[in-house]
């Protein structure tokens, strides 16, 4: 059966997250629905990882085999009119060997969350960043970050609910940014590894916090990290600012 691949894009807070769930309206169950009503088969779509309730996404990738060898610009089209009203759209598709895996394929994924520093409410952007108002500054977050690059043991940072093997994980990634922002400012945190452990962004992000808002010294991170003990963690930051922003694969399939 032919198999495609398509980039995902997502505003996350209509849906219980990325995957399937009973009783609840999930990303994964609106595009099968989609799907359904182009192939008799229902297909099943299987994705780069399974982003929570209210997170999103700008480069989600999925695949699913469909009966029919479609043009891959047709069945875009064709997937994003019966997507409508649910706010996801396929932004690329391309026909895939069966080789392909959109989960076991890919070799890194990126995240980007934003945090907002002030004291007006957010109006345009309410519910896609997280806001604070404390003043939060920069070089103690960046200088903390350093801390938590490269090969080590996240257990601080991992939920007590993850599945994954091993809390082992190499952080290839971890850069702040401030942007200027009307009435205060906008801090962009962007994570690259191969793979994350459940709650590992957010985790990272609400401890961090904590320093730029001056509660925690840089050390303290470091310290965290070292103790391998859920409770050293600070805050976990909530899901409206984090989107998965990016998955990478050894031939990217989006490229011609």
């Amino acid at each position: 059966m032919p198999r495609f691949a398509f980039r995902i894009e997502y505003h996350g807070a209509p849906f219980c997250g990325w995957q399937r769930q009973s009783a609840q309206t999930s990303v994964q169950a609106a595009i099968e629905a989609a799907l359904a009503r182009l192939d008799p088969s229902h297909p099943t779509v299987s994705a780069a990882g399974r982003t929570d309730t209210g997170v999103h996404a700008t480069g989600q990738v999925g695949h699913a085999e469909l009966t029919r060898d479609w043009a891959p610009e047709r069945l875009l089209e064709a997937v994003n009119h019966h997507l409508r009203p649910h706010p996801i759209a396929i932004t690329a598709c391309a026909r895939v060997d069966e080789g392909f895996h959109a989960r076991f394929s890919a070799i890194g994924r990126q995240y980007l969350f934003r945090l907002v520093s002030r004291r007006a409410p957010m109006v345009l952007e309410r519910g896609l960043v997280w806001q604070v108002r404390q003043p939060l500054a920069l070089k103690p977050m960046q200088e903390a970050a350093q801390a938590l690059i490269g090969h080590h043991d996240f257990t601080t940072f991992r939920a007590s609910l993850c599945q994954a093997a091993s809390p082992v994980k190499t952080l290839d990634e971890l850069t702040i940014t401030e942007h200027p922002l009307a009435g205060g400012a906008e801090f962009r945190f962007t994570l690259r590894a191969r793979s994350f452990l459940h709650n590992q962004v957010r985790s990272i992000v609400g401890t961090l916090e904590r320093v730029g808002a001056g509660s925690w010294p840089p050390v303290r991170v470091a310290e965290a990290l070292e103790a391998r003990d859920r409770t050293a963690c600070g805050p976990v930051s909530p899901p409206q600012g984090l989107y998965l922003t990016g998955v990478r694969y050894p031939n990217d399939p989006f490229s011609s």
